[in-house]
């Protein structure tokens, strides 16, 4: 069943209205495995769907964005994307200020680029879809057309393998991340691109905010991948906050019991206090 809401469309401006709002940047990564839920939701008609509930319920009042990772979902077939769907209904039904973005890292062009846009930002309703640019603006494109809603590119990941590619050398002595911000820059504006950089890479925020200065980041690997929220924060901060920092596992999976949403819920409160004196 999907059911569409009228989704908040957010410009960067907007954004950033909502991170001054709630004193956050936080973004709850769903990354809902069927196989860390707490056992007693497992019994449940749609489990994946009951837990999110729980979570989102506990922590909406400390993030600005939510992230469901659509592999978790997609794995289950059918059942999984009813439950992703009711997901994403919920939180426009009873959290509408908030920012949906579906990790989905798509990437391919002509139909079924077009396809796939229209799978998430008409059908699904989210506000933003990850994406990878590696074949170029065609894979881009289509998302762009939808007003309001946002590509988010992949730049420079925090996967131990993204040195086999990201950061080797062009023949114009740019990296090749530098030069897919550079690029792709220029194929919307700071209200519909944004750019993934992982948190283990820290240091190199400096060096990506030298080419998108205004761009928001969506930081992923804050918590237990490792990254660091002071790091982030000294190297990717920009006049209107521009950051998105995701914490999946950390805060999902804080709890194992009946009580696992409040758990969830101190964990993510305890982030966004670290953000509040940021914004």
């Amino acid at each position: 069943m999907f059911l569409n809401f009228i989704s908040n469309n957010m410009t960067a401006q907007e954004l950033y209205e909502q991170i001054r709002l709630k004193q956050s940047f936080l973004c709850v990564g769903l990354d809902s495995d069927i196989k860390k839920i707490p056992e007693h939701l497992l019994s449940l008609p749609e489990p994946l769907f009951a837990f999110n509930r729980a979570i989102i319920d506990a922590t909406a009042e400390y993030a600005v964005a939510f992230k469901p990772n659509t592999a978790f979902y997609e794995a289950l077939g059918a059942k999984g994307w009813v439950q992703l769907a009711k997901t994403v209904q919920y939180i426009r039904q009873y959290y509408p200020a908030l920012f949906i973005i579906a990790d989905a890292k798509r990437g391919d062009i002509g139909n079924t680029s077009r396809l796939y846009a229209e799978a998430f930002f008409e059908t699904m309703d989210v506000d933003a879809v990850t994406l990878s640019p590696y074949m170029g603006r065609d894979a881009v494109q289509p998302f762009l057309e939808y007003g309001g809603k946002w590509a988010v590119l992949l730049a420079l990941t925090s996967n131990a393998s993204a040195t086999d590619f990201e950061t080797l050398s062009t023949a114009g002595g740019r990296k090749l991340y530098e030069a897919v911000l550079e690029t792709s820059s220029g194929w919307g504006t700071v209200d519909n691109i944004m750019y993934v950089a992982g948190a283990t890479q820290a240091a190199m925020l400096a060096d990506i905010r030298k080419i998108v200065p205004h761009h928001f980041l969506l930081i992923p690997g804050v918590g237990a991948q490792g990254g660091s929220l002071e790091e982030v924060v000294k190297y990717g901060l920009n006049e209107q906050c521009g950051l998105l920092v995701n914490s999946s596992r950390e805060i999902i999976f804080a709890g194992h019991d009946r009580r696992f949403a409040q758990a969830a819920g101190m964990k993510a409160r305890t982030l966004q206090k670290s953000m509040k004196y940021e914004v």
